[in-house]
């Protein structure tokens, strides 16, 4: 990373900033869209993992992340003793921003697991996430690992972050089980609605005002011309994907399920963030429209074929709408575009870019999958025989809130009068 100016140094901490605003958004939608009987347990897994991912990341998983490679694999320097060097102020501004990325990668997951998990396993996903496999598959692609030699682009995280955090969700739902109640003996499912659309919507317009952060202050730089672009690219996907999502469960349902059309803006957000500096506006479009309907069927097919129980849509959102967005750069990407942002002559195969960047991008979104996957699932398979990672069932019917924090998030008042 070259040195930067105090006027870049400014731009990626106020982005910085923007990104970790991104966490109360994530908190919002998840308590919003699951049981007021669990809002506390929700609201304190979303605080917790970000505060793990501080520690660990610093500790560990930049050095992975960003250190000497080793084989195209794994970074092996810029650990703690990184940061003694008071005269590098710039690998300060980069760490943080990297940090809240990764504390957003984590939160991911606690949306898919909500309702049913043990609040110390999740506080053993969260180290093991931030401090081990989000690193390696950031190395990959962000740190000179093998993807990026390949010349892979996942400009703002479309993988990195979420389909990294949207495939850990999965394997996490599997071992879990679904929640009691969700699937009735003859298979069908039972929608359990969450306690307060309020809290959701708000979530959604908080993430999607960090979002601006993630996606422009990825260009590392407060010159970049592509700023502008990639903050209108950001905006439109976002609403594409909204708008297509409501239209097409309108249409199906009969009703413009409110859940949906939120889940609709975050697909289009995820989707939009791999390649928001190397496309149009109109393919912005185009990349936000799919997403909104690829979400809507990507969550009735989780739920209602695999009887899958994700309560917040987190696997269809970020999984497979971030492989979506990964695999569009390869379509979209267009040279003019790109350039300004700093990229040499990109284009897709819509725009004669020919093959070779969509099949790079391919094996770059198979690639992440291949290895979180397999690992999560394992690492979940032997926390399951382990301590455990589902609360008993009088737990789960009674609430995580007064079983697992002995508190509830909605107590009711007592008035007690003088005798």
């Amino acid at each position: 990373m070259n040195t930067l100016t105090e006027l870049d140094t400014i731009w990626i901490l106020v982005s910085a900033f923007l990104v970790f605003f991104m966490n109360p958004g994530f908190a919002l939608v998840e308590s919003g869209f699951t049981r007021a009987k669990n809002t506390v347990n929700i609201l304190m897994k979303n605080f917790i993992v970000f505060s793990i991912s501080c520690l660990l990341y610093f500790i560990l998983g930049y050095g992975l992340m960003f250190g000497n490679d080793l084989g195209g694999f794994i970074g092996t320097s810029s650990f703690v003793s990184f940061f003694n060097d008071l005269s590098r102020l710039d690998h300060f501004t980069y760490f943080f921003f990297q940090l809240v990325f990764a504390g957003t990668a984590g939160t991911i997951v606690s949306g898919a697991m909500a309702e049913r998990t043990k609040f110390a396993s999740f506080l053993i996903y969260s180290t093991f996430m931030a401090g081990l496999v989000y690193p390696i598959v950031g190395h990959w692609i962000w740190g000179g690992g093998w993807l990026y030699k390949l010349g892979f682009i996942d400009f703002a995280g479309s993988t990195v972050v979420h389909s990294v955090g949207g495939w850990t969700a999965l394997t996490a739902v599997i071992m879990l089980g679904p929640r009691l109640g969700k699937y009735n003996p003859d298979g069908t499912s039972n929608a359990i609605p969450g306690h307060n659309i309020g809290f959701a919507t708000l979530g959604v317009f908080i993430l999607w005002f960090g979002w601006f952060g993630f996606n422009a202050g990825s260009t590392l730089s407060a010159l970049n011309k592509s700023i502008p672009m990639i903050v209108v690219n950001t905006t439109l996907a976002s609403a594409a994907g909204s708008i297509s999502a409501m239209f097409y469960v309108w249409a199906r349902f009969k009703k413009p399920d409110a859940s949906m059309i939120l889940n609709g803006s975050l697909a289009g957000l995820v989707a939009i963030t791999a390649g928001c500096a190397l496309v149009s506006p109109y393919s912005a479009i185009i990349i936000g429209i799919i997403a909104g309907v690829l979400v809507s069927i990507s969550i009735d097919f989780f739920d209602k074929k695999l009887k899958i129980d994700d309560p917040v849509g987190a696997i269809s959102v970020h999984g497979v709408c971030g492989t979506f967005g990964t695999i569009a750069v390869g379509l979209f990407a267009q040279a003019k575009y790109s350039a300004a942002a700093g990229f040499n002559n990109v284009s897709g195969l819509f725009f004669g870019g020919g093959w070779k960047p969509l099949l790079v991008q391919l094996t770059g979104a198979a690639a992440a999958f291949s290895f979180v996957f397999p690992v999560f699932l394992i690492f979940f398979f032997i926390l399951k025989k382990t301590i455990g990672i589902r609360v008993k069932s009088d737990t789960e019917i009674k609430g995580l809130d007064i079983e697992e924090h002995g508190m509830e998030a909605y107590a009711g008042f007592q008035i007690f009068l003088n005798e």
